[in-house]
């Protein structure tokens, strides 16, 4: 499972949800919302993007096709401003391939190896310190490395020089506010000892579970709805964090496959499909409601103070404590589950989510 993460691809997804008969929709039940993020603004969000969602389907699926054809012969794909899939190549042959596929292709200006020996080199030299992480832009053929406002003094000054030695191939990035899981807080799940957002419903065979962060609970931890009678759920069945971020809870019941939008309405989703750089996305939580931005990177790597997560979606929405587990989804097609973040929805910031493919890979679960 963890050897999935060391190759440069495009990160993935599954879909969203309800738990039971009592209608627990997967992400919020009641938000918090700051003034400038209305239910209006983000409805206009959504149908926009729901006007142009076969097009943007269709090109991160060619663009996900085409990356694992490639394999290490990519650094990856992106989609760019005019919604068409970019493809980044090698070689004369390779682009000839992308172009009579109907993407764009991009010669890299850096090898997708000497991309790779960077994350290895910076894996080997930071992880394990907080407030840092990294990712391979296909757009630049660069590394961006961030850094947060905990990360200062020595620290810092050893981020820094690394840089220096790889030269342009790197380009540094600071975060304001301090990366964390975002776990604490209200939310529409709750067990003993955290409260968070309902992912994704899945079932495996004939047994109903649904997904939610990993950090969120351990093995055997029970979770129940926030409610005035609160119901029972489930219980975590499996867990991993850090080093990934997603859990496994069973339940009773079988639950909805849909998003809720906060506004009365839901949002079907039905398949599972890839992440791409430069797609639209959107994502509910039970602290701040809905939120739609773009994805920025995938495959990243986060250093919480917690641990090492690896493999994560980053975008540009803003999570705030509570939202953890939430789903992550692009029209009908779920993404990935909330990690975590820095800043928060009233300055902005910056969000990580866990790819769902991997848990539906690792435990063959399907969309419920």
């Amino acid at each position: 499972m963890r050897a999935r993460k060391s190759r440069l691809r495009t990160a993935v997804t599954c879909t969203a949800v309800a738990a039971g008969s009592a209608g627990l929709v997967a992400g919020s039940l009641y938000v918090m919302r700051t003034p400038d993020r209305s239910a209006g603004g983000q409805q206009a969000a959504l149908t926009g993007e729901q006007a142009t969602k076969t097009r943007r389907d269709s090109a991160g699926t060619l663009a996900s096709r085409l990356t694992d054809r490639l394999g290490a012969r990519t650094a990856g794909a992106y989609i760019d401003s005019a919604g068409r899939p970019v493809v980044t190549v090698t070689n004369a042959g390779d682009a000839a391939m992308v172009r009579s596929a109907g993407a764009v292709p991009k010669m890299t200006q850096r090898s997708p190896a000497t991309l790779n020996r960077i994350t290895t080199t910076l894996r080997q030299s930071f992880t394990g310190v907080p407030g840092t992480g990294w990712a391979i832009d296909p757009a630049t053929s660069k590394v961006t490395v961030w850094t947060d406002d905990s990360v200062t003094g020595t620290q810092m000054a050893n981020v820094r020089q690394m840089a220096r030695r790889m030269g342009a191939a790197v380009r540094m990035v600071h975060i304001d506010g301090r990366l964390r899981p975002v776990a604490l807080g209200g939310a529409s799940i709750t067990s003993q000892r955290k409260r968070c957002s309902l992912g994704f419903n899945v079932t495996r065979g004939a047994r109903s579970f649904f997904l939610t962060a990993g950090h969120c609970g351990i093995v055997g931890e029970n979770w129940r709805t926030v409610q005035e009678r609160p119901r029972q759920l489930g219980t975590t069945v499996e867990s991993s964090f850090p080093g990934d971020d997603f859990a496994l809870v069973q339940t009773e019941e079988a639950g909805v496959g849909a998003v809720d939008l906060d506004n009365s309405q839901a949002r079907e989703i039905t398949e599972v499909g890839e992440a791409v750089v430069g797609q639209g996305v959107a994502r509910s939580g039970q602290t701040t409601g809905l939120d739609t931005g773009s994805v920025t990177a995938i495959n990243a790597t986060v250093n919480y103070p917690e641990g090492t997560v690896s493999g994560m979606i980053q975008t540009t929405l803003c999570v705030e404590p509570g939202d953890s587990g939430g789903p992550l989804f692009s029209g009908s097609t779920a993404v990935g589950l909330t990690s975590g973040g820095a800043g928060d929805c009233l300055i902005g910031g910056v969000s990580f989510f866990q790819p769902v493919t991997e848990p539906m890979e690792a435990f063959d679960l399907e969309v419920s």
